[in-house]
C-alpha cells in the first residue's frame, strides 16, 4: 500500500514536471523554427542585437539584411522578430 503511494506521488511529480516545464519548452521551440522557416524576402526584422532591416535573400543557413543601403549576412538563428506582420496587424485595427 505505501509503496503504491509513493509510485503514485513520483508519477504525479513526473506528469508536472512534464506540463510546466518540458512540454512548453518544446512547443516554444517548434514555433521558433516554424517562425525563422517562414520568414521571406521582404519582410522586415530586428535581430538578436536590435538591428532593425529588410530581408533582402533567404540562403540555406543565413538571411541577407539589408539595413539602409548595407547588406549584411546573419545567421538565420538571429532573427528574433518579425516585424511586417506585427505592422499590418495593426494597420487593420485601427
Amino acid at each position: 500500500m505505501n509503496a503504491s503511494i509513493m509510485l503514485l506521488f513520483y508519477g504525479a511529480i513526473f506528469a508536472v514536471i512534464y506540463f510546466f516545464f518540458i512540454r512548453p519548452q518544446s512547443q516554444k521551440i517548434k514555433e521558433g523554427k516554424k517562425f525563422i522557416d517562414e520568414v521571406q524576402k521582404g519582410d522586415k526584422v530586428v535581430t538578436t542585437g536590435g538591428i532593425h532591416g529588410v530581408i533582402d535573400a533567404v540562403e540555406e543557413t543565413t538571411f541577407l539584411l539589408r539595413v539602409d543601403h548595407i547588406r549584411m549576412k546573419i545567421e538565420k538563428s538571429a532573427i528574433s522578430a518579425e516585424l511586417t506582420k506585427a505592422v499590418q496587424g495593426t494597420d487593420t485595427k485601427a
